[in-house]
Parts: C-alpha cells; structure tokens; sequence
C-alpha cells in the first residue's frame, strides 16, 4: 500500500511541474490556450469491523482496510466563440484487504479475493457560452480481479437568465461484467479450487439525474435533487453465502431488476464571515421494498482568514429488503434471499471533522500549493459495525 502512495505522489508531482509555471501574458492568443485550473490529490486510509459477514452468511467478521488515492486535474480553455471548456481528468487506485472474502475459500492462506487492488480512471468534458447552456460528456473505467466497468455519461445544464438559478439533466449508463466466483465448497467441476476460467455475468445500470439550485439571497442557496435509477442483471454477489433454516447452504439469489428513486434537498446558508452551515435530506425508495432517510448538517466555521474546521454529522436509517433475514432463517423454498447486512434494517450515525488551511502565499510557502485539508469521520451502524476513516486533501492552483 505504502508502494501505491509513493507511485500516486511521484505523478502527481511530475504532472505539476510540467503545469507549474504561471503565464502573465494576458493576450487573446494565451487565453485560449489550455491552461491549468487546478489539480488534487485525494488520499484517505479506511478501516471497518463488525460480526455479521455476508460471505459467511451473515455471521463471522466484517474486518476490512481500504487505501484510496485520487488524482485528479482540472482544465480549461476558450475557444474561438468564449466558450469555456473544461476537461476534469481523475485516475484513482484502491487497495483492500478483508477478512470476510479470505473465507471465499478458507483452506487457502489468502484467496484471491482476499486483497485486492482497483484502478478507475475517468475523462469528462464539458462547454458552456455566454448564454449559460453547458453541455457535457465523459467516460469511465473501472478495474479489479472480478469486476470490470465502463461508463459512459452526458450532461446538460442551463442557467436562469438573471444567473441565480440553474437546471441540469445528467446521463449515465454502467457496463459491468463480475467473474462469477463461488464459495469452494459450492464449485463443482474436476479441480473446484482451480480460480482460471470463471464463468461471468453482466449488471447494467442506467440512471437520470436531474437537479435545480436557486441562490435565494446572499445568505441562502438551494438546490433541489431527484434520480430515477434502473438496474438488470446479476445484482447479488455469487460469493455470499446464505444458510438455510434446514441446514443446507446456497448463495443469494436476488431479482434481476431494481428501480431506484432517491429525492434530496440542500442548502447553504452563509451566517457571516466566520459561519457556513450546509444541510441535506434524501428520501430513497427502490423496487425492492427499501425506504430510506438521510439527514446531514455541516458547519464551516472560519477560525482565522485562512484556517477553518469543518464538524459534520450524518444520520441514516432504513427498514430493509424483503428478502433479507439473519443466519438460518431462510426457507429453502422462497424465490429470493440475502444474509447481506447491507440489506438489512439499520440506523447508523457518521461523525467527524475537517481542518482546512488556504494560507494567502501558499501552504510552507509554496505559492501554487493552494490549500491542505484533513478529515477524520466514524462510522457507527446499529448492528454493531464500526468504521473509521481519514483524508487527506492536496490543492494546487
């Protein structure tokens, strides 16, 4: 893990040298070259226990440690009209290890699904006139040892004509294809350990998004939020297992469609110069008979011009699938089943808190190093699953 971090950095500060030096020449020609907005470099470090596994079944432990690192580079130019366009570019690299998928096949010292490493990147552009149209597109990628991805996207987003308003429409469609990985003890075949030649399955995703913000004075924004999401195809995992109530053993079976309709709310209001509050609502409804509630509030309070904290709170409660039930509760008849936690009815809290610092010649004087960021949060669900997670944030402008 400490291997991805260095090769991340070493990118991230070989692509900044090539952006680092600032154009003072204003003229028409220098302004519409490509030039660099600005640049990120995202890492956190995430670690999760619990006891109710959905490889096991709902029981054994849900010990989990993630390493993430995103890159990501913004940029811009204009074109021979004044349209502005962007170009957001992102390559993010996970690492994980679990102790639940290690029990995909036990009589191993590690199965392959035990670490694994992900790669993701992505490419979006986008224009926008005068008149405030913006149009936009993008393409992504995603990659592990049994999981691959395409996605594809496009946009498009129109201001009122005073400019304190704005509509936008978004697109997207996931291409998924999972290798079909079952416990050893379910494979058949001549050599059931044997982890070549996985037969696989698709999982298609299409989704609508559509939003309104509204700047309603200068201390209040709004924004109104809305999706309609479909998904086909396989939607379980073939590796969670499921224990019957007459002590056979399968894997879930879930349906293979899921409608999804999530609405939100947010708001930002600014309480002077030292005070922002920010809240959201979302109330989500899906296909399989899951309702959820998610209520959040965060304030950024201004300590000194160029140091701010950040202490945020998530509350999250839903009822469940109806295909849900705990260890040994299935009936070996019903259509479909799922020991998945996740799946289950729960309530969870997500606390914490960030420090920002924007110092005005650059954080340790490094002028273009524009702002650094530190965030802690922890995760608490009611069934006894605890997570904790730190990030960290990289500005240069």
């Amino acid at each position: 893990m400490k291997r991805i971090s260095l090769t991340v950095l070493g990118l991230y500060v070989g692509m900044l040298a090539a952006f680092s030096q600032s154009d003072t020449d204003s003229t028409q020609y220098k302004r519409r070259k490509l030039t660099l907005e600005e640049a990120n470099l995202i890492s956190s470090y995430y670690h999760q226990d619990g006891n109710n596994a959905a490889v096991t079944g709902g029981i054994g432990s849900e010990r989990l440690t993630d390493l993430s690192n995103s890159f990501e580079l913004r940029l811009s130019k204009l074109d021979k009209k004044d349209r502005k366009h962007t170009f957001d570019i992102e390559l993010g690299i996970d690492h994980y290890s679990s102790a639940s998928s290690d029990k995909i096949d036990p009589k191993t010292v590690s199965s392959a699904s035990s670490a694994d490493t992900r790669l993701y990147p992505s490419l979006n552009w986008s224009v926008e006139n005068k008149k405030g149209t913006t149009l936009g597109a993008g393409l992504s990628l995603s990659s592990e040892f049994d999981y691959k991805s395409i996605g594809i996207n496009a946009m498009v987003a129109q201001k009122t004509r005073d400019k304190s308003g704005e509509f936008s429409l978004k697109l997207q469609a996931y291409l998924d294809q999972l290798k079909l990985i079952l416990p050893v003890e379910l494979r058949t075949g001549s050599n059931p350990e044997d982890e070549k030649d996985y037969p696989t399955a698709s999982r298609n995703s299409f989704s609508a998004s559509l939003s309104y913000s509204q700047i309603i004075n200068q201390q209040l924004q709004v924004a109104f939020l809305t999706d309609v999401v479909y998904q086909h195809g396989y939607l379980g995992l073939p590796f969670h297992r499921i224990y019957f109530n007459d002590g056979s053993e399968g894997v879930e079976n879930l349906p293979a469609n899921r409608f999804k309709i999530p609405v939100g709310l947010r708001a930002s209001y600014f309480a002077g110069d030292h005070l922002v509050l920010r809240g959201y609502y979302r109330y989500y409804h899906d296909s399989w008979g899951l309702d959820a509630h998610t209520a959040s509030i965060e304030a950024s309070v201004k300590l000194t011009p160029f140091f701010s904290v950040t202490p945020f709170y998530r509350y999250y409660t839903q009822n469940g699938v109806t295909y849900f039930a705990p260890f040994q509760a299935h009936d070996p008849g019903q259509e479909y089943y799922t020991s998945n936690y996740d799946l289950s009815a729960f309530h969870s809290h997500f606390f914490g808190a960030g420090f920002r610092v924007i110092p005005p010649h650059g954080v340790f004087g490094i002028s273009h190093f524009n702002m650094l960021e530190v965030r802690y949060g922890r995760y608490e669900k009611s069934n006894s699953m605890q997570a904790n997670i730190v990030s960290l944030n990289i500005r240069i402008k």
